[in-house]
């Protein structure tokens, strides 16, 4: 699984990986929706929110290259291209 994955390399690195819900909510830049009322609207959302994903994952891989840390840098690649296929297929999924 990707959580695993990602929590694994962040404890190869020396740090605790957060494993509540808690810690994923605070740690993560994606907030609830709570007033989605319909599906066309549920997907945009979560679109958008692959996208922002996409974003932030980009964004590491390359502080990781900085430091040379080529390992990390191929977990975020690799998840990186998982979410941009999922908002790929979401976005064909609506009308624009």
């Amino acid at each position: 699984m990707a959580i695993d994955e990602l929590a694994e390399r962040i404890r190869a690195l020396g740090y605790p990986a957060p494993a509540t819900l808690g810690e994923f909510l605070a740690l993560s830049a994606i907030k609830e929706s709570p007033n989605v009322v319909n599906a066309e609207e549920a997907i945009r959302q979560l679109n958008s929110d692959h996208e922002a994903i996409c974003r932030t994952f980009c964004d590491t891989a390359s502080i990781a290259d900085e430091f040379n840390d080529q390992a990390t840098a191929d977990v975020l690649t690799d998840r990186l291209k998982a979410h941009e296929h999922m908002a790929w297929m979401l976005r064909s999924l609506v009308v624009s």
